[in-house]
């Protein structure tokens, strides 16, 4: 059966209005309305992995949708959505991924990643195509207006549509996504939560699921809807009707430092005015799902002292070096064991404010202390680019240590966070790396990274890192007070 170059909408007018004008309108009114019921505020230097939104008629759930999807605001970096629903209206086994053409609402025309999603249908059995499960299916549509509303056009889409209530589904599933977590990727998990019991049931149901995926733990999660179910709450149907979807997502992020479940707003139907019947009800919760920096996190458990430790190994080292005294008592005794591990590191060295050497090692077998006194002196006295550091700059010169996160090989560059990840390209016997700073302070976009980084570091050419090995990495960064 040949798939439609457009899947049009089929729950507009229904589900959401079917004017563009009137669909803005409600989004904008109901953004508004989810401002004033919550609190909760995402960390604007945290990235945002993914959302869980409801999937109802927008009038019973879209201020719940909209307090999540807020979120996004100003967050122009996200280029690719993966949508995740389970199946309504077709049963089967596996998965099913749209990979031709366009979704559209009322808003305008959403181009699916095509090249994607038929590379992930190609090389993995799991995927398949099922035209059937799309052609009617609401879950996925409704979330795209607010898609729309928040990232304007300047995305495409993954739809996908999970078969059936096995738990091995979504562990495959979640095998085959977890590489394109983050950098330029979104993934919204389409969900509502229970489904019919009395008011006061949904909100004793629906708070304990919601622990449990903002757990970060899948056994912890399917454990929890095993606990609902025994409890024999009087007509519910499910706890979460698209638990296998909520299920993928744990599996992604489970292991994954830094991440976090943020709840944000939670209603259900029994609350909404005129419809609400509080005999029968259905929940909704929305979730943002973040990740804190790994260098932040590690340069907050970073004593004071122990960076001016470090420090003075790196300012030892070159003043040894240039003046061939020790600047003041060796601190080598004081080290402590976490930086006796190996670890690479990078030595930055300005004077007035300009650079003046920076030398690193990304992959050592020495451990982080000597590594940064064997690359301060390297820096100083040893970068061909920059005049060697001389003795009457010894007062002058501010130092700044990077020291790096393991690297990470990576599937696309659309996982590079510009500012965030260092880079290191390698092909044959040919290398170059970026740390973290250089884009934060040229601004450069993940594409303009790799570019520049290959042609003027590895020496490939400007696409010369389309068949290179690709890895990124964090930093933590201390450095001196600035020198007068």
């Amino acid at each position: 059966m040949p798939i439609p170059a457009e899947r049009k909408p089929v729950v507009a007018g229904r589900f959401y209005p079917s004017s563009s004008k009137e669909l803005n309108k409600e989004i904008d009114n109901l953004t508004h309305s989810a401002l004033k019921l919550y609190k909760k505020k995402v960390e604007e230097e945290d990235e945002i992995l993914a959302i869980i939104s409801p999937h109802a008629g927008y009038i019973f759930s879209g201020t719940v949708a909209a307090s999540a999807y807020n979120v996004l605001k100003d967050r122009n970096k996200i280029k690719r959505v993966f949508i995740i629903g389970s199946s309504h209206y077709a049963w089967y086994d596996g998965v099913s991924i749209y990979f031709k053409g366009f979704y559209s609402t009322p808003l305008g025309k959403i181009a699916v990643d095509t090249e994607l999603a038929s590379e992930i249908l190609e090389k993995n059995t799991i995927f398949n195509f099922r035209l059937e499960a799309h052609a009617h299916e609401h879950s996925l549509e409704v979330q795209l207006p607010f898609l729309q509303y928040f990232l304007k056009s300047n995305f495409k889409i993954v739809p996908i549509l999970i078969g059936g209530h096995s738990v091995e589904v979504p562990k495959k599933v979640a095998e085959v996504l977890r590489p394109y977590l983050g950098g330029e990727n979104l993934f919204v998990i389409s969900s509502d939560l229970s489904h019919y019991p009395k008011y006061n049931d949904a909100l004793k149901v629906d708070k304990n699921t919601v622990e449990a995926i903002c757990s970060n733990n899948p056994d912890i999660f399917l454990k929890q809807l095993k606990e609902n179910e025994h409890k024999n709450y009087e007509n519910l149907a499910t706890s979460m009707c698209g638990w296998t979807s909520a299920l993928t997502l744990l599996y992604m992020t489970s292991d994954l430092k830094g991440a976090s479940y943020i709840p944000m707003l939670y209603q259900n139907s029994g609350e909404i005015p005129i419809y609400g019947d509080k005999s029968r009800v259905v929940g909704y919760q929305s979730v943002v799902v973040t990740q804190k920096s790994v260098s932040k996190e590690d340069s907050k458990t970073m004593s004071e002292d122990d960076k001016q430790l470090l420090l003075s190994v790196a300012r030892n080292s070159i003043t040894r070096k240039i003046s061939g005294t020790e600047s003041e008592q060796s601190t080598f005794a004081n080290i402590p064991d976490r930086y006796k591990k190996p670890q690479g590191a990078f030595v930055s060295i300005y004077v007035e404010k300009e650079l003046r050497g920076c030398i690193g090692r990304i992959e050592t077998d020495n451990p982080l202390y000597i590594t940064i006194e064997q690359t301060a002196e390297s820096a100083a006295t040893r970068d061909t680019r920059f005049v060697s550091i001389k003795p009457d700059e010894l007062d002058k010169m501010k130092i700044e240590i990077s020291i790096l996160t393991p690297l990470k090989k990576i599937q696309s560059i659309d996982e590079i966070i510009p500012g965030r990840h260092g880079i290191l390209i390698r092909k044959d016997f040919r290398s170059g790396t970026f740390l973290p700073q250089v884009a934060a302070r040229t601004g450069w976009s993940s594409l303009e990274m790799v570019e520049e980084c290959s042609k003027r570091k590895a020496g490939l050419g400007a696409d010369g890192w389309k068949d290179a090995d690709i890895f990124t990495y964090e930093a933590v960064i201390i450095s001196d007070k600035e020198k007068d």
